[in-house]
Protein backbone atom coordinates (compact mmCIF):
# COMPACT_ATOMS: atom_id res chain seq x y z
CA UNK A 1 0.00 0.00 0.00
CA UNK A 2 1.84 3.41 -0.70
CA UNK A 3 2.46 6.24 1.50
CA UNK A 4 -0.05 8.29 -0.29
CA UNK A 5 -3.30 6.06 0.26
CA UNK A 6 -2.11 5.61 4.12
CA UNK A 7 -2.51 9.11 3.97
CA UNK A 8 -4.99 10.17 1.97
CA UNK A 9 -7.02 7.59 4.33
CA UNK A 10 -5.78 9.22 7.46
CA UNK A 11 -6.90 13.07 6.38
CA UNK A 12 -10.27 11.86 5.10
CA UNK A 13 -10.89 10.48 8.81
CA UNK A 14 -10.62 13.84 10.10
CA UNK A 15 -12.97 14.52 7.47
CA UNK A 16 -15.21 12.41 8.29
CA UNK A 17 -14.83 13.51 12.20
CA UNK A 18 -15.88 16.89 11.27
CA UNK A 19 -18.45 15.97 8.67
CA UNK A 20 -20.21 13.24 11.09
CA UNK A 21 -19.94 13.90 14.92
CA UNK A 22 -21.29 10.38 15.50
CA UNK A 23 -18.15 8.55 15.28
CA UNK A 24 -14.41 7.89 13.17
CA UNK A 25 -13.33 5.40 11.14
CA UNK A 26 -9.72 3.71 12.03
CA UNK A 27 -10.16 0.43 10.13
CA UNK A 28 -7.43 -2.56 10.20
CA UNK A 29 -7.48 -4.61 7.48
CA UNK A 30 -4.99 -7.25 5.22
CA UNK A 31 -3.80 -3.82 2.92
CA UNK A 32 -3.91 -0.95 5.75
CA UNK A 33 -4.09 -0.35 9.28
CA UNK A 34 -4.53 3.01 10.63
CA UNK A 35 -4.97 3.86 14.45
CA UNK A 36 -7.04 6.39 16.83
CA UNK A 37 -7.39 6.12 20.66
CA UNK A 38 -10.51 8.15 21.18
CA UNK A 39 -10.42 11.34 22.77
CA UNK A 40 -12.01 12.63 25.55
CA UNK A 41 -15.66 13.53 24.23
CA UNK A 42 -15.16 12.36 21.03
CA UNK A 43 -16.31 8.74 20.15
CA UNK A 44 -13.96 6.87 18.09
CA UNK A 45 -13.90 3.36 15.90
CA UNK A 46 -10.72 0.89 15.95
CA UNK A 47 -9.45 -2.72 15.43
CA UNK A 48 -10.08 -5.19 18.01
CA UNK A 49 -7.07 -7.16 16.68
CA UNK A 50 -9.57 -10.02 16.03
CA UNK A 51 -9.09 -12.76 12.50
CA UNK A 52 -12.34 -12.95 10.91
CA UNK A 53 -12.99 -14.77 7.91
CA UNK A 54 -11.55 -11.57 5.71
CA UNK A 55 -9.36 -9.76 8.21
CA UNK A 56 -11.70 -7.30 9.01
CA UNK A 57 -12.90 -6.49 12.58
CA UNK A 58 -14.16 -2.80 14.07
CA UNK A 59 -15.28 -1.80 17.17
CA UNK A 60 -17.09 1.40 18.59
CA UNK A 61 -16.23 3.28 21.31
CA UNK A 62 -19.40 4.05 23.55
CA UNK A 63 -19.70 5.98 27.34
CA UNK A 64 -15.75 5.02 27.56
CA UNK A 65 -15.94 1.34 26.74
CA UNK A 66 -15.05 -0.86 23.35
CA UNK A 67 -17.91 -2.71 22.20
CA UNK A 68 -17.83 -5.23 19.08
CA UNK A 69 -20.09 -3.45 16.53
CA UNK A 70 -19.83 -5.27 13.22
CA UNK A 71 -17.20 -7.78 11.58
CA UNK A 72 -16.93 -10.29 8.68
CA UNK A 73 -19.14 -10.61 5.80
CA UNK A 74 -20.97 -7.71 7.44
CA UNK A 75 -18.12 -4.80 6.19
CA UNK A 76 -17.42 -3.47 3.21
CA UNK A 77 -13.91 -4.61 1.36
CA UNK A 78 -11.51 -2.30 2.09
CA UNK A 79 -10.13 0.49 -0.71
CA UNK A 80 -8.11 -1.04 -3.49
CA UNK A 81 -7.03 3.10 -4.62
CA UNK A 82 -7.38 6.12 -3.74
CA UNK A 83 -10.44 7.19 -5.48
CA UNK A 84 -12.25 3.94 -3.66
CA UNK A 85 -11.74 5.88 -0.01
CA UNK A 86 -14.98 7.54 -0.16
CA UNK A 87 -17.70 4.98 -1.34
CA UNK A 88 -15.62 2.92 0.95
CA UNK A 89 -16.17 5.21 4.05
CA UNK A 90 -19.61 5.60 3.33
CA UNK A 91 -20.27 2.26 3.22
CA UNK A 92 -18.43 1.70 6.65
CA UNK A 93 -20.46 4.56 8.10
CA UNK A 94 -24.24 2.84 6.75
CA UNK A 95 -22.82 -0.75 7.94
CA UNK A 96 -21.39 0.68 11.30
CA UNK A 97 -24.61 2.81 12.00
CA UNK A 98 -26.67 -0.52 11.20
CA UNK A 99 -24.38 -2.08 14.13
CA UNK A 100 -25.17 0.67 16.35
CA UNK A 101 -28.66 0.27 16.18
CA UNK A 102 -28.78 -3.08 17.39
CA UNK A 103 -25.60 -3.89 19.10
CA UNK A 104 -26.38 -3.77 23.34
CA UNK A 105 -23.54 -4.00 25.81
CA UNK A 106 -23.14 -7.57 26.90
CA UNK A 107 -20.98 -9.46 29.53
CA UNK A 108 -19.22 -11.07 26.21
CA UNK A 109 -18.17 -6.92 24.77
CA UNK A 110 -14.55 -6.63 24.91
CA UNK A 111 -15.20 -3.71 27.06
CA UNK A 112 -17.21 -5.82 29.88
CA UNK A 113 -14.28 -8.42 29.57
CA UNK A 114 -11.59 -5.64 30.35
CA UNK A 115 -13.87 -4.48 33.16
CA UNK A 116 -13.85 -8.23 34.50
CA UNK A 117 -9.79 -8.63 33.42
CA UNK A 118 -9.09 -5.59 36.21
CA UNK A 119 -11.73 -6.72 39.09
CA UNK A 120 -10.13 -9.96 38.54
CA UNK A 121 -6.31 -8.36 38.66
CA UNK A 122 -7.57 -6.10 41.30
CA UNK A 123 -8.53 -9.45 43.74
CA UNK A 124 -5.70 -11.56 43.42
CA UNK A 125 -2.84 -10.82 45.48
CA UNK A 126 0.38 -10.90 43.12
CA UNK A 127 1.46 -13.77 44.87
CA UNK A 128 -2.21 -15.51 43.74
CA UNK A 129 -1.54 -14.18 40.03
CA UNK A 130 1.99 -15.91 40.43
CA UNK A 131 0.46 -19.07 41.45
CA UNK A 132 -2.46 -19.05 38.56
CA UNK A 133 -0.04 -18.04 35.66
CA UNK A 134 2.87 -20.63 36.70
CA UNK A 135 0.51 -23.59 37.46
CA UNK A 136 1.52 -26.56 35.21
CA UNK A 137 4.70 -24.86 34.00
CA UNK A 138 8.18 -26.63 33.86
CA UNK A 139 10.46 -23.90 34.44
CA UNK A 140 10.10 -20.21 34.88
CA UNK A 141 13.24 -18.14 34.10
CA UNK A 142 12.91 -16.03 36.47
CA UNK A 143 10.16 -15.50 38.72
CA UNK A 144 11.73 -12.81 40.54
CA UNK A 145 11.42 -10.94 36.89
CA UNK A 146 7.78 -12.37 36.52
CA UNK A 147 6.71 -10.61 40.17
CA UNK A 148 8.40 -7.49 38.84
CA UNK A 149 6.49 -7.08 36.10
CA UNK A 150 3.13 -8.06 37.66
CA UNK A 151 3.70 -5.65 40.23
CA UNK A 152 4.35 -2.70 37.66
CA UNK A 153 1.11 -4.14 35.64
CA UNK A 154 -0.69 -3.37 38.93
CA UNK A 155 0.26 -0.11 39.44
CA UNK A 156 0.23 1.40 35.68
CA UNK A 157 -2.45 -0.66 33.89
CA UNK A 158 0.05 -1.49 31.13
CA UNK A 159 -0.47 -4.90 30.35
CA UNK A 160 2.58 -7.34 29.83
CA UNK A 161 3.51 -8.84 26.19
CA UNK A 162 3.11 -12.75 26.11
CA UNK A 163 4.34 -14.50 23.31
CA UNK A 164 4.18 -18.06 21.65
CA UNK A 165 5.68 -18.95 18.79
CA UNK A 166 4.22 -22.18 16.37
CA UNK A 167 6.12 -22.73 12.83
CA UNK A 168 3.23 -23.83 10.39
CA UNK A 169 5.24 -27.45 10.03
CA UNK A 170 1.59 -29.34 10.10
CA UNK A 171 -1.68 -28.59 9.46
CA UNK A 172 -3.39 -29.66 12.49
CA UNK A 173 -2.83 -28.95 16.29
CA UNK A 174 -3.43 -31.80 19.10
CA UNK A 175 -3.66 -31.87 22.68
CA UNK A 176 0.12 -31.25 23.03
CA UNK A 177 0.23 -27.87 21.47
CA UNK A 178 -3.15 -26.65 23.88
CA UNK A 179 -0.70 -27.52 26.88
CA UNK A 180 1.06 -24.40 25.66
CA UNK A 181 -2.04 -22.70 24.71
CA UNK A 182 -3.55 -23.03 27.93
CA UNK A 183 -0.44 -21.52 29.52
CA UNK A 184 -1.35 -18.42 27.36
CA UNK A 185 -4.67 -18.42 28.51
CA UNK A 186 -4.02 -17.92 31.98
CA UNK A 187 -2.28 -14.44 30.87
CA UNK A 188 -5.40 -13.52 29.16
CA UNK A 189 -7.66 -14.14 32.21
CA UNK A 190 -5.84 -11.54 34.08
CA UNK A 191 -5.92 -9.33 31.00
CA UNK A 192 -2.43 -9.29 29.59
CA UNK A 193 -1.67 -9.35 25.49
CA UNK A 194 -1.17 -12.59 24.35
CA UNK A 195 0.76 -12.80 20.84
CA UNK A 196 -0.20 -15.99 18.69
CA UNK A 197 2.83 -16.12 16.33
CA UNK A 198 3.15 -17.65 13.20
CA UNK A 199 6.43 -18.26 12.32
CA UNK A 200 6.06 -18.26 8.26
CA UNK A 201 9.83 -17.41 8.12
CA UNK A 202 11.71 -19.75 10.76
CA UNK A 203 9.22 -22.83 9.26
CA UNK A 204 11.44 -21.93 6.05
CA UNK A 205 14.56 -23.23 8.02
CA UNK A 206 13.13 -25.95 10.22
CA UNK A 207 13.13 -26.42 14.20
CA UNK A 208 16.09 -28.10 14.41
CA UNK A 209 15.17 -29.28 18.24
CA UNK A 210 15.23 -32.62 18.92
CA UNK A 211 16.18 -33.74 15.26
CA UNK A 212 19.55 -35.68 14.32
CA UNK A 213 19.16 -34.29 10.67
CA UNK A 214 18.36 -31.39 9.28
CA UNK A 215 14.60 -30.91 8.25
CA UNK A 216 13.64 -30.38 4.89
CA UNK A 217 12.60 -26.57 3.82
CA UNK A 218 8.64 -26.18 3.92
CA UNK A 219 7.29 -24.04 0.65
CA UNK A 220 5.67 -20.60 1.15
CA UNK A 221 2.66 -22.56 -0.02
CA UNK A 222 2.58 -24.84 2.15
CA UNK A 223 3.22 -22.74 5.04
CA UNK A 224 0.78 -20.26 4.51
CA UNK A 225 -2.14 -23.20 4.23
CA UNK A 226 -0.81 -24.54 7.09
CA UNK A 227 -0.77 -21.18 8.70
CA UNK A 228 -4.61 -20.35 7.89
CA UNK A 229 -5.64 -23.32 9.48
CA UNK A 230 -3.18 -22.78 12.72
CA UNK A 231 -5.24 -19.04 13.07
CA UNK A 232 -9.02 -21.51 12.79
CA UNK A 233 -8.14 -23.47 15.46
CA UNK A 234 -5.76 -21.82 18.07
CA UNK A 235 -9.18 -20.01 19.29
CA UNK A 236 -10.21 -23.12 20.65
CA UNK A 237 -8.32 -21.86 23.41
CA UNK A 238 -7.30 -18.52 23.22
CA UNK A 239 -9.69 -15.19 22.99
CA UNK A 240 -9.60 -13.56 19.41
CA UNK A 241 -10.97 -10.17 20.95
CA UNK A 242 -8.07 -10.73 23.15
CA UNK A 243 -4.71 -12.29 20.91
CA UNK A 244 -2.70 -10.62 18.50
CA UNK A 245 -2.03 -12.66 15.12
CA UNK A 246 1.30 -11.99 14.18
CA UNK A 247 4.38 -13.64 11.25
CA UNK A 248 7.47 -13.17 11.72
CA UNK A 249 8.26 -12.13 7.96
CA UNK A 250 7.09 -8.81 8.85
CA UNK A 251 10.35 -7.92 10.37
CA UNK A 252 12.69 -11.15 8.99
CA UNK A 253 11.29 -10.85 5.58
CA UNK A 254 12.78 -7.41 5.26
CA UNK A 255 16.19 -7.62 6.70
CA UNK A 256 19.00 -6.99 4.25
CA UNK A 257 22.42 -8.54 4.21
CA UNK A 258 24.05 -6.21 6.70
CA UNK A 259 21.44 -6.28 8.94
CA UNK A 260 21.42 -10.21 8.93
CA UNK A 261 25.04 -10.44 9.17
CA UNK A 262 25.33 -8.19 12.10
CA UNK A 263 22.64 -10.05 13.81
CA UNK A 264 25.00 -13.29 13.43
CA UNK A 265 27.62 -11.35 14.97
CA UNK A 266 25.16 -11.32 18.76
CA UNK A 267 26.36 -14.78 19.05
CA UNK A 268 29.08 -17.18 18.41
CA UNK A 269 29.37 -20.76 16.97
CA UNK A 270 30.65 -22.27 20.13
CA UNK A 271 27.47 -21.05 21.80
CA UNK A 272 24.92 -22.05 19.90
CA UNK A 273 26.92 -25.61 19.58
CA UNK A 274 26.77 -26.18 23.40
CA UNK A 275 22.56 -27.29 22.42
CA UNK A 276 22.36 -30.58 23.16
CA UNK A 277 21.08 -31.41 19.50
CA UNK A 278 23.66 -29.27 17.98
CA UNK A 279 26.42 -31.28 19.95
CA UNK A 280 25.62 -34.81 19.44
CA UNK A 281 25.23 -34.06 15.94
CA UNK A 282 28.54 -32.50 15.76
CA UNK A 283 30.08 -35.33 18.23
CA UNK A 284 28.51 -38.28 15.82
CA UNK A 285 30.11 -36.30 12.61
CA UNK A 286 26.69 -35.78 11.66
CA UNK A 287 26.22 -32.46 9.17
CA UNK A 288 24.17 -29.68 10.43
CA UNK A 289 23.31 -26.97 7.87
CA UNK A 290 24.21 -23.01 8.22
CA UNK A 291 20.66 -22.06 7.97
CA UNK A 292 20.04 -24.70 10.80
CA UNK A 293 22.16 -22.29 13.33
CA UNK A 294 20.09 -19.16 12.02
CA UNK A 295 16.51 -20.53 13.82
CA UNK A 296 17.55 -19.89 17.09
CA UNK A 297 18.75 -16.46 15.90
CA UNK A 298 15.85 -15.54 13.97
CA UNK A 299 13.56 -16.84 17.04
CA UNK A 300 15.64 -14.89 19.30
CA UNK A 301 14.70 -11.98 17.33
CA UNK A 302 11.39 -12.42 17.25
CA UNK A 303 11.72 -10.94 20.76
CA UNK A 304 12.84 -7.94 19.92
CA UNK A 305 10.55 -7.02 17.43
CA UNK A 306 7.79 -7.78 19.55
CA UNK A 307 9.39 -6.16 22.79
CA UNK A 308 8.19 -9.48 24.07
CA UNK A 309 7.97 -9.24 28.52
CA UNK A 310 7.21 -12.78 28.58
CA UNK A 311 7.41 -15.64 26.25
CA UNK A 312 6.38 -19.30 26.33
CA UNK A 313 7.46 -22.50 24.82
CA UNK A 314 7.99 -26.02 25.43
CA UNK A 315 10.98 -27.68 27.71
CA UNK A 316 12.85 -28.27 24.60
CA UNK A 317 13.06 -24.92 23.67
CA UNK A 318 14.86 -23.45 26.11
CA UNK A 319 18.04 -22.97 23.94
CA UNK A 320 16.01 -20.55 21.81
CA UNK A 321 14.27 -19.08 24.54
CA UNK A 322 17.46 -17.81 26.25
CA UNK A 323 19.09 -16.23 22.92
CA UNK A 324 15.62 -14.20 22.86
CA UNK A 325 16.97 -12.73 26.32
CA UNK A 326 20.32 -12.43 25.54
CA UNK A 327 19.02 -10.49 22.10
CA UNK A 328 16.59 -8.19 23.97
CA UNK A 329 19.44 -7.19 26.43
CA UNK A 330 21.46 -6.25 23.37
CA UNK A 331 18.81 -4.19 22.67
CA UNK A 332 18.49 -2.13 25.41
CA UNK A 333 15.04 -3.95 26.45
CA UNK A 334 14.40 -5.48 29.68
CA UNK A 335 14.68 -9.61 28.91
CA UNK A 336 11.75 -11.65 28.44
CA UNK A 337 10.92 -13.79 30.96
CA UNK A 338 11.01 -17.37 30.15
CA UNK A 339 7.77 -19.74 30.81
CA UNK A 340 8.37 -23.75 30.13
CA UNK A 341 5.32 -26.07 29.76
CA UNK A 342 6.28 -29.39 30.07
CA UNK A 343 5.97 -31.35 27.34
CA UNK A 344 2.87 -33.74 27.02
CA UNK A 345 2.84 -37.73 26.56
CA UNK A 346 0.72 -39.07 23.35
CA UNK A 347 -1.67 -41.68 24.01
CA UNK A 348 1.12 -43.95 24.39
CA UNK A 349 2.42 -42.80 27.43
CA UNK A 350 5.80 -43.09 26.44
CA UNK A 351 6.58 -40.37 23.25
CA UNK A 352 6.07 -37.20 22.94
CA UNK A 353 2.31 -36.11 21.39
CA UNK A 354 3.41 -36.03 17.59
CA UNK A 355 1.17 -36.66 14.96
CA UNK A 356 4.26 -38.60 13.36
CA UNK A 357 3.82 -41.41 16.17
CA UNK A 358 0.30 -41.70 15.65
CA UNK A 359 0.13 -40.94 19.65
CA UNK A 360 -2.11 -37.81 19.05
CA UNK A 361 -5.35 -36.29 19.72
CA UNK A 362 -6.29 -33.98 17.15
CA UNK A 363 -8.47 -30.65 17.95
CA UNK A 364 -10.48 -30.62 15.45
CA UNK A 365 -11.05 -34.53 15.31
CA UNK A 366 -14.39 -35.56 15.77
CA UNK A 367 -16.32 -35.84 19.52
CA UNK A 368 -16.05 -39.01 19.03
CA UNK A 369 -12.82 -39.78 18.02
CA UNK A 370 -11.58 -37.47 20.50
CA UNK A 371 -13.66 -39.09 23.66
CA UNK A 372 -12.35 -42.79 22.61
CA UNK A 373 -8.54 -41.71 22.26
CA UNK A 374 -8.49 -39.88 25.80
CA UNK A 375 -9.82 -43.18 27.14
CA UNK A 376 -7.17 -44.74 25.78
CA UNK A 377 -4.46 -43.21 28.30
CA UNK A 378 -3.11 -45.37 31.23
CA UNK A 379 -4.52 -44.23 34.82
CA UNK A 380 -1.71 -42.36 35.80
CA UNK A 381 -1.00 -40.35 32.68
CA UNK A 382 -4.79 -39.34 33.13
CA UNK A 383 -3.73 -37.29 35.99
CA UNK A 384 -1.35 -35.54 34.04
CA UNK A 385 -3.98 -34.69 31.32
CA UNK A 386 -5.93 -33.66 34.27
CA UNK A 387 -3.06 -30.72 35.59
CA UNK A 388 -2.00 -29.97 31.50
CA UNK A 389 -5.17 -30.17 29.83
CA UNK A 390 -8.27 -28.66 32.37
CA UNK A 391 -8.25 -26.11 34.75
CA UNK A 392 -8.81 -28.07 37.53
CA UNK A 393 -6.60 -26.92 40.40
CA UNK A 394 -3.61 -28.62 41.75
CA UNK A 395 -5.32 -29.26 45.40
CA UNK A 396 -8.81 -30.32 42.98
CA UNK A 397 -6.73 -32.55 41.08
CA UNK A 398 -4.57 -34.25 44.27
CA UNK A 399 -8.13 -34.78 46.02
CA UNK A 400 -9.15 -36.81 43.16
CA UNK A 401 -6.37 -38.88 42.99
CA UNK A 402 -6.55 -39.19 46.83
CA UNK A 403 -10.11 -40.53 46.36
CA UNK A 404 -9.23 -42.72 43.54
CA UNK A 405 -6.29 -44.44 45.57
CA UNK A 406 -8.92 -45.35 48.74
CA UNK A 407 -11.67 -46.63 45.84
CA UNK A 408 -13.61 -44.05 46.92
CA UNK A 409 -13.78 -43.02 42.97
CA UNK A 410 -13.35 -45.57 40.60
CA UNK A 411 -10.07 -44.48 38.08
CA UNK A 412 -12.83 -45.35 35.29
CA UNK A 413 -15.43 -42.53 36.57
CA UNK A 414 -12.15 -39.84 36.51
CA UNK A 415 -11.07 -40.84 32.79
CA UNK A 416 -14.37 -40.40 31.48
CA UNK A 417 -14.93 -36.97 33.09
CA UNK A 418 -11.60 -36.24 31.55
CA UNK A 419 -13.17 -37.27 28.13
CA UNK A 420 -16.08 -35.27 28.53
CA UNK A 421 -14.16 -32.27 29.51
CA UNK A 422 -11.40 -32.20 26.89
CA UNK A 423 -14.35 -33.09 24.14
CA UNK A 424 -16.78 -29.91 25.41
CA UNK A 425 -13.66 -27.39 25.29
CA UNK A 426 -13.01 -28.26 21.96
CA UNK A 427 -16.90 -29.09 20.79
CA UNK A 428 -19.50 -28.70 22.92
CA UNK A 429 -21.32 -29.88 26.44
CA UNK A 430 -23.45 -31.53 24.23
CA UNK A 431 -21.57 -33.14 21.65
CA UNK A 432 -19.18 -34.54 24.52
CA UNK A 433 -22.44 -36.39 26.50
CA UNK A 434 -23.33 -37.46 23.08
CA UNK A 435 -19.37 -39.18 22.49
CA UNK A 436 -19.33 -40.34 26.06
CA UNK A 437 -22.97 -42.73 25.54
CA UNK A 438 -21.19 -43.39 22.37
CA UNK A 439 -18.44 -45.03 23.96
CA UNK A 440 -20.30 -46.58 26.39
CA UNK A 441 -22.40 -48.28 23.99
CA UNK A 442 -20.21 -49.37 21.33
CA UNK A 443 -17.21 -50.01 23.14
CA UNK A 444 -17.97 -50.96 26.85
CA UNK A 445 -20.99 -52.87 25.68
CA UNK A 446 -19.80 -53.97 22.66
CA UNK A 447 -23.42 -52.66 20.80
CA UNK A 448 -24.00 -51.71 16.92
CA UNK A 449 -23.74 -47.68 16.62
CA UNK A 450 -27.25 -46.29 15.99
CA UNK A 451 -25.67 -44.74 12.98
CA UNK A 452 -23.04 -46.47 10.78
CA UNK A 453 -22.06 -46.10 7.35
CA UNK A 454 -24.52 -48.10 4.77
CA UNK A 455 -22.72 -49.59 1.60
CA UNK A 456 -23.43 -52.07 -1.22
CA UNK A 457 -22.03 -54.96 -1.57
CA UNK A 458 -18.66 -54.20 -4.29
CA UNK A 459 -19.62 -56.80 -7.11
CA UNK A 460 -15.43 -57.66 -7.66
CA UNK A 461 -15.35 -59.30 -3.97
CA UNK A 462 -17.40 -61.99 -4.98
CA UNK A 463 -15.00 -65.51 -5.76
CA UNK A 464 -16.69 -68.72 -6.02
CA UNK A 465 -19.64 -67.81 -4.40
CA UNK A 466 -17.54 -66.46 -1.02
CA UNK A 467 -16.95 -62.98 -0.49
CA UNK A 468 -13.14 -62.41 -0.29
CA UNK A 469 -13.07 -60.31 2.98
CA UNK A 470 -10.27 -58.36 2.67
CA UNK A 471 -10.66 -57.15 -1.14
CA UNK A 472 -14.18 -56.08 0.90
CA UNK A 473 -12.26 -54.09 3.62
CA UNK A 474 -10.21 -52.43 1.29
CA UNK A 475 -12.88 -51.69 -1.14
CA UNK A 476 -15.78 -50.01 1.26
CA UNK A 477 -12.76 -48.24 3.10
CA UNK A 478 -11.69 -50.56 6.13
CA UNK A 479 -8.45 -50.61 5.55
CA UNK A 480 -6.07 -48.73 3.20
CA UNK A 481 -4.90 -51.34 0.99
CA UNK A 482 -6.05 -55.15 0.35
CA UNK A 483 -2.38 -55.86 2.14
CA UNK A 484 -3.14 -54.18 5.13
CA UNK A 485 -6.88 -55.59 5.25
CA UNK A 486 -4.96 -59.11 5.64
CA UNK A 487 -2.73 -58.19 8.76
CA UNK A 488 -6.00 -57.04 10.59
CA UNK A 489 -8.00 -60.23 9.87
CA UNK A 490 -4.83 -62.40 10.73
CA UNK A 491 -4.60 -60.04 14.31
CA UNK A 492 -8.18 -60.75 15.08
CA UNK A 493 -9.04 -56.98 14.38
CA UNK A 494 -12.33 -58.29 12.12
CA UNK A 495 -15.97 -58.92 13.22
CA UNK A 496 -18.77 -59.74 10.67
CA UNK A 497 -21.71 -59.85 12.63
CA UNK A 498 -21.16 -60.08 16.10
CA UNK A 499 -17.93 -63.38 14.43
CA UNK A 500 -14.30 -62.49 14.81
CA UNK A 501 -13.22 -63.41 11.15
CA UNK A 502 -9.71 -65.91 10.76
CA UNK A 503 -10.27 -66.96 7.07
CA UNK A 504 -10.08 -64.36 3.87
CA UNK A 505 -13.41 -66.10 2.39
CA UNK A 506 -16.83 -65.48 4.16
CA UNK A 507 -19.56 -67.87 2.90
CA UNK A 508 -22.77 -65.70 3.39
CA UNK A 509 -26.58 -65.60 2.98
CA UNK A 510 -27.19 -62.96 5.36
CA UNK A 511 -29.07 -59.65 3.47
CA UNK A 512 -26.52 -57.11 5.04
CA UNK A 513 -23.15 -57.69 6.82
CA UNK A 514 -21.87 -55.07 10.09
CA UNK A 515 -18.24 -55.23 10.16
CA UNK A 516 -16.55 -53.67 13.10
CA UNK A 517 -12.95 -53.29 12.60
CA UNK A 518 -11.14 -51.75 15.59
CA UNK A 519 -13.64 -48.54 16.34
CA UNK A 520 -14.86 -48.59 12.53
CA UNK A 521 -17.94 -49.66 11.17
CA UNK A 522 -20.11 -50.27 8.19
CA UNK A 523 -23.29 -51.97 7.00
CA UNK A 524 -22.76 -53.37 3.71
CA UNK A 525 -26.36 -54.40 2.15
CA UNK A 526 -25.91 -57.62 0.15
CA UNK A 527 -28.59 -58.01 -2.92
CA UNK A 528 -31.08 -60.43 -2.97
CA UNK A 529 -30.88 -62.91 -5.92
CA UNK A 530 -34.17 -64.74 -6.67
Amino acid sequence: MTAELVARLAVYRIELLSEAKEFSIVARANCFALLHAPQAGVPGIGSSGMMTENGLAYLVWRDGEPRLVAKGSDLPAPPADVEAIRSFSEDLKTALNRSLTVAAPSEASPGAATVRERLGRNAMTIDEQISYLTKGLAEVIRVEDLRERLVEAAKTGRRLRVKAGFDPTAPDLHLGHTVLLRAMKHFQDLGHTVIFLIGDMTGIIGDPTGRNITRPPMTREAIEQNAETYKTQVFKVLDPAKTEVRFNSEWLAPLNYEQMVRLCSKYTVARILERDDFAKRYKAGDPISVHELLYPLAQGYDSVALKCDVEMGGTDQKFNLLVGRELQKDAGQPPQIVAMTPLLEGTDGINKMSKSLGNYIGIAEPPEVMFRKVMQISDELMWRYYLLLTDKSESEIDAMRAQAATGALHPMEAKIALGKLLVADFHSAAEAERAAATFDSVVRRKEVPAEIQTVPLPADVIKDSSIRVDKLLARVGLAPSVTEAVRKIKAGAVEINGVRIADLALANSSPELIIQVGKNWRRVLIEQRP
